[in-house]
């Protein structure tokens, strides 16, 4: 990856692309985590979590699927668009055609989450489900190159990635004093996008990023210089489980990320359950990492620290919710121990 093409991501493009969605995404607000957890394990620290969870369609998904088809030109909107998903992207991808008026053919992985498959329907989209990995990405390549349709990637290129930088430049407008941004990382198209705002705005803010241990594709990524692909995945966090990055991602995180630290699913799930009690927020996996990562491996570096987490998404039914969370209060010695 070329120094020119991670310019392509500039703090004036940001902006602009920012400028340019500000009328149909939501200016996600910004929250004290108010909890003695904070005080205890951050040594007077404090937390602030901007809620992407707010977001249209659940997740920050949206700023991306929405910046994307907003460029797809004239002569190919009437073919609408196509995606490849296990939930949220599809559900994003789904809202953003709809909002521009374009059909939308979307393929989701047959394990998806039965919730995620309903709300991606509920946006309009036709459904085609197949086995994940490579079938659903495959099947999303020839609906792209049969049908004509625009393919809006779940997390690499340029449009994606300008979207999801809009929540690290709100970010640093609401609270400009912080000292480290925390971000979960899946495939890397939010972390990459939030880092480059915020390091181009800031460069003494620490950008750290949290995957799960049986997801951690871009921890792989930056220790081998190259962007990398695992041989499986396993997590709970299925927004959090892409198998690769991807060269653009790759080369922002590696400019403008300070850190990537690893968390469990028992440690994911005792996150939710402090964003379900302290934070009144009902959160999935992808969010409750990043907590997970403040209070396990990041604790030490960010003591006496002024934080911000992004919370990234809530896309979730109850059933799951619920066993998640019972298993969070089985395991919450890993996050509340002192």
């Amino acid at each position: 990856m070329q120094a020119a093409e991670i310019g392509t991501i500039s703090l004036e493009a940001i902006r602009t692309r920012a400028a340019e969605l500000a009328q149909s995404v939501r200016r996600t607000p910004v929250i004290p985590l108010e909890t003695a957890l904070v005080d205890t394990a951050l040594d007077g620290g404090s937390v602030m979590l901007k809620l992407e969870c707010f977001q249209h369609t659940g997740t920050f998904k949206a700023r991306g699927a929405l910046s994307n088809v907003r460029a797809i030109p004239e002569g190919r909107r009437a073919f609408g668009i196509t995606a490849a998903s296990a939930g949220n992207h599809a559900i994003a991808a789904a809202w953003a055609a709809r909002m521009a008026g374009l059909s939308a053919k979307v393929v989701m992985q047959d394990n998806a989450n039965p919730f995620r498959i309903a709300r991606a329907r509920e946006e309009g989209a036709e459904i085609v489900l197949k086995a994940p990995g490579a079938e659903t990405f495959a099947e999303a390549e020839r609906l792209a190159t049969e049908e004509g349709r625009t393919f809006i990637h779940p997390f690499e290129g340029e449009g994606t990635i300008l979207g999801t930088a809009g929540v690290g430049l709100e970010f640093m407008e609401q609270v400009p004093d912080l000292d480290a941004v925390i971000v979960t990382v899946g495939g890397g198209g939010l972390i990459s996008g939030i880092a480059a705002a915020v390091k181009q705005i800031n460069p003494a803010c620490k950008v750290y990023g949290v995957e799960p241990e049986g997801a951690a594709s871009m921890s792989k990524s930056l220790a081998e210089g190259a962007p990398a692909t695992l041989d499986k995945v396993q997590t709970i966090a299925d927004s959090l489980g892409a198998p690769m990055a991807l060269p653009l991602g790759h080369a922002l995180c590696q400019a403008f990320v300070d850190d990537i630290v690893t968390v469990s699913d028992d440690a994911i799930c005792a996150g939710m359950v402090i964003f379900q009690q302290d934070a009144k927020l009902a959160v999935e996996p992808a969010a409750g990492a990043g907590l997970a990562g403040l209070f396990g491996p990041l604790r030490g570096k960010l003591a006496g620290k002024r934080v911000g987490v992004v919370v990234c998404g809530a896309n979730i039914d109850a059933e799951t919710y619920a066993g998640q969370l019972m298993r969070g209060v089985e395991n919450m010695e890993l996050l509340t121990r002192v």
